[in-house]
């Protein structure tokens, strides 16, 4: 599947690329960005996390979004569906700039990300691994309508982290869609 664009009240979600590196090596390489994440990267283990993710979409048929804000087109993030091989289940992650922290954008990208996931891609079952001591990823998954499930082992080299995993189904997803402006519009990458 070629990797769509989908467009939010304030955001954009589109395909990775290398133009991204910078903000992606920053994001990355922040100690308090990714104290949850699986710690700081250096950035030639950066780069080849980007790949990773670019080519999931490839290899998968799905991965996650960069995130630019629609009215400054500066990056904000990385947020959507995500499966590396032996992963606990169908994931919906996010992860936002300390700049664009505390704005709803997580929120207003997971809800796109997670409608993707449930209509485009057809999964069944969402679920994001947050870590225990995360209180916002843990609120923002409440806020999105998923509950608490199971403590899941992630594969190597995060099979040291310890994470719960929070989800919902799909059917409970359009039960209780969180309310935001406009449902995002998907074109296809050309």
């Amino acid at each position: 599947m070629t990797a769509p664009t989908l467009v939010t009240p304030r955001l954009i979600l589109r395909p990775l690329t290398g133009a991204d590196f910078d903000d992606w090596v920053a994001f990355h390489g922040d100690a308090e960005t990714m104290r949850f994440l699986g710690g700081p990267q250096p950035r030639s283990v950066a780069w080849r996390s980007l790949c990773a993710m670019a080519g999931a979409w490839t290899i998968r048929g799905f991965g996650m979004f960069a995130v630019e804000e629609r009215a400054s087109g500066r990056w904000v993030g990385r947020v959507g569906p995500w499966q590396p091989e032996g992963w606990p289940g169908t994931e919906v992650g996010w992860g936002v700039a300390p700049a664009f922290s505390g704005r709803g954008y997580a929120f207003e990208a997971a809800v796109a990300a997670i409608d993707f996931a449930f209509d485009v891609l057809g999964w069944d079952d969402v679920i994001h691994t947050i870590h225990p001591d995360n209180a916002r990823s843990i609120r923002l998954a409440e806020r999105l309508g998923s509950t608490r499930r199971q403590l899941v082992a992630l594969p190597p080299p995060l099979d040291h982290m310890t994470v719960i995993a929070w989800g919902q189904r799909a059917a409970d997803w359009h039960a209780r869609r969180p309310g935001i402006v406009q449902a995002p519009a998907v074109s296809s990458a050309g």
